[in-house]
């Protein structure tokens, strides 16, 4: 059995996340907190008592303002740092609106603080992709399911 690393055997903060890998050809739609040095698929906390595929829905309305079909699971990462802690679920999501040669932009207010942004699959690792299993998991689908960045 892996040993925990001993800075995620605190108390701290569990998130409960849903995440959507959006595809374009070869490329895929990442966001990034403005000026911000690492990138994440979107999506964002699940609700207590909602289905993640329906808080994936509702995030990617909330974040850039299209409809979209949750297609497939694609696996779940536990990640953590600095006291906090999530397990993400990772699903391939349809957004028949959207094209890499066009960038989404934030369709509230609320998600101005976050930048939207396509990158070739074989450019991911450029762009500190979060948590870091994903790059190998976009760059080779067959490594998908379980991963965790919490054993040593």
């Amino acid at each position: 059995m892996p040993k925990v690393k001993k800075s995620h055997m605190k108390d701290g903060k569990f998130h409960y996340i849903v995440r959507g890998i959006i595809r374009d050809g070869e490329h895929l739609l990442l966001v990034k907190q403005r000026g911000g040095d690492y990138t994440f698929l979107l999506g964002g906390h699940i609700e207590f008592g909602e289905p993640a595929e329906v808080a994936l829905t509702r995030e990617l309305k909330e974040e850039i303002g299209v409809d979209a079909t949750v297609r497939s699971f694609v696996g779940a990462i536990e990640n953590g740092w600095d006291g906090e802690c999530e397990i993400s679920l990772i699903f391939e999501v349809d957004t028949p609106t959207l094209r890499s040669d066009h960038t989404p932009t934030p369709a509230s207010p609320a998600e101005e603080h976050l930048e939207f942004l396509w990158v070739a699959v074989g450019e991911l690792s450029q762009h500190n992709l979060l948590p870091t299993p994903l790059v190998r998991w976009l760059q080779e689908p067959d490594k998908a399911g379980w991963a965790s960045t919490l054993a040593e």
